[in-house]
């Protein structure tokens, strides 16, 4: 049988325009390169009849969309249609592949309130029987119970997604759930509850919504197939206590009240550092997309360890995937400290190399120094390229980014006298980072450093001294001056006046006098 085509169609609401083919074997689209498609990596997309399960018709972004259920593919959409096209698309629909085109209305009502079902492929909010929207399990990247009875929804925010996309985006939705729901339990608990007559137990109904989201939308991965999994690792942020299941393509942090999946592309550092307390070893994780707690977003995760801990641990895959797969960056088993188990394992399933400190050393031998950022107290480390400032607020700054480092004391007590300020202007920006109440014994460490990193460093103290200095060695030649103009020359005409005026013993010549007395005015007679 011949195909139909279809023209300026989009894919999964893309950007990207194309051509829809529907033959007797499947479905297939392709992305056109044109003048306002100039360039595109869209794949070409095929869809078999056989995973053909259910198919719509409804209003889109672009006009009228095509929406397919799928038995593997989850939710296909097409949008772009015109509404004549609808008979069209329906005779062969029915013909290539048994399915009857559904013609599906939206509700317009604009209510926040109705009821939420968890299908097949996605989740569809209903308003007087009439879907509202729909949410396809794909695009939803992590759920989280907020409170008693709300679920918050997050949605894919991957970098190729961002490339691909344009203006605002929904990155949540939180669902209002009241009330309470029997708790299901396995058939032996509900034997043993039923022989005992005790009353079965209830739960809130959003704990049972989100159980069941987890379970369709497949959030995370069954435990037994993660690679390699930690339990009961401390994160200074966000806080709390998680465990970490590691997949070939990302990993799961499982905590009490939140849980978060996140893709190994999604990780663009990883630092382990020694904490000045001489106990401590902290591994920092930098994020992007970061992650989110409603308002909140992380962009970097802190996970604190003992450094005497020792981990024994075995990856939970066998020989020969081993040895395809993970040979080379990963070891089979492992009994290390703990941060450099976990350390390795993220250097070795992300491909990112780990960032330890440099050649910088405190007076303390140290390879960072405590300050305090605004209110926060924390630590600087100097490494390598960078800045970074941990815990809370975690700042990162690159030294390609730093325009020049101003050393100074803001105070004049005497414990600012012990103490300086580091602050770091950025290049092309407005921002500054002000690093206060460094140990004055350290200022010539950090300033030697920086100064070998090709940073400029003004030191406020050392100039504020050479122009003190300078101004008083100009004081002391203006007094030298002054001294030598009091050595004058008794012979001159202005030690004559003195001596004239002063001396009573100074004698003068006949003729000066008489000058003198003849331009003096005579007294003139009493009446």
């Amino acid at each position: 049988m011949p195909s139909v085509e279809f023209e300026g169609i989009y894919l999964n609401q893309s950007k990207s325009q194309g051509r829809m083919r529907i033959a007797d074997s499947g479905l297939g689209w392709k992305a056109i390169i044109s003048k306002n498609n100039p360039s595109t990596n869209n794949p070409p997309f095929l869809l078999p009849k056989e995973n053909v399960l259910t198919a719509s018709w409804s209003r889109g972004a672009r006009g009228w969309e095509l929406r397919f259920q799928t038995g593997s593919d989850g939710v296909i959409m097409l949008d772009g249609f015109d509404q004549q096209d609808f008979n069209k698309l329906k005779i062969e629909l029915q013909r290539n592949f048994d399915v009857q085109l559904e013609h599906k209305e939206h509700s317009l009502r604009g209510w926040n309130w109705g009821k939420a079902a968890l299908l097949r492929n996605e989740l569809v909010f209903n308003v007087n029987n009439k879907p509202s929207f729909e949410l396809p399990y794909s695009e939803i990247s992590n759920s989280n119970l907020t409170g008693k009875n709300e679920v918050a929804i997050e949605f894919n925010l991957s970098t190729d997604k961002l490339q691909t996309r344009t203006g605002d985006e929904l990155v949540e939705v939180r669902l209002y759930i009241p009330g309470n729901v029997e708790k299901e339990n396995d058939a032996n608990e509900s034997e043993n509850n039923e022989n005992e007559g005790e009353n079965t137990e209830e739960q809130s109904a959003a704990s049972a919504f989100y159980e069941q989201l987890r379970e369709k939308a497949d959030i995370g991965q069954v435990a037994g197939d993660a690679i390699v999994s930690f339990s009961d690792i401390l994160f200074l942020t966000p806080r709390g206590r998680y465990d970490i299941d590691m997949y070939p393509t990302s990993l799961r942090l499982r905590g009490k009240t939140y849980d978060y999946k996140i893709q190994y592309r999604q990780i663009q550092g990883i630092f382990t550092l020694p904490k000045p307390d001489e106990i401590h070893n902290i591994m920092v994780l930098q994020i992007d997309p970061p992650l989110r707690q409603g308002q909140t977003r992380y962009p970097f995760l802190i996970m604190q360890f003992m450094r005497d801990e020792v981990l024994t641990v075995e990856l939970n895959v066998d020989d020969q995937e081993f040895n395809e797969k993970y040979k080379g960056k990963l070891e089979k088993s492992y009994d290390k400290n703990t941060h450099l188990v976990i350390s390795h394992c993220f250097r070795g399933l992300t491909n990112n190399r780990i960032i330890v400190p440099g050649t910088f050393s405190s007076k303390l031998m140290q390879s960072a120094v405590s300050c305090s950022l605004k209110a926060s107290e924390g630590h600087l480390y100097l490494l390598d390229k960078c800045f970074l400032f941990v815990t809370k607020p975690t700042v990162y700054i690159p030294f390609s980014e730093v325009s020049s480092v101003v050393m100074s004391r803001l105070g004049k007590s005497v414990s600012s006298s012990r103490t300086f300020d580091l602050e770091i202007d950025l290049r092309n920006s407005s921002i500054k980072h002000v690093f206060a109440n460094i140990s004055k014994e350290e200022q010539n460490f950090i300033e030697n450093y920086l100064k070998e990193k090709n940073i400029r460093v003004k030191n406020d103290e050392k100039d504020g001294q050479d122009i003190l200095n300078h101004a008083l060695d100009f004081d002391e030649d203006q007094d030298m001056s002054s001294s030598d103009d009091e050595d004058f020359n008794a012979d001159s005409e202005s030690a004559s006046d003195v001596a004239e005026e002063f001396d009573s013993d100074h004698h003068t010549s006949g003729s000066e006098s008489e000058d003198n007395d003849s331009k003096r005015p005579k007294k003139k007679a009493k009446k």
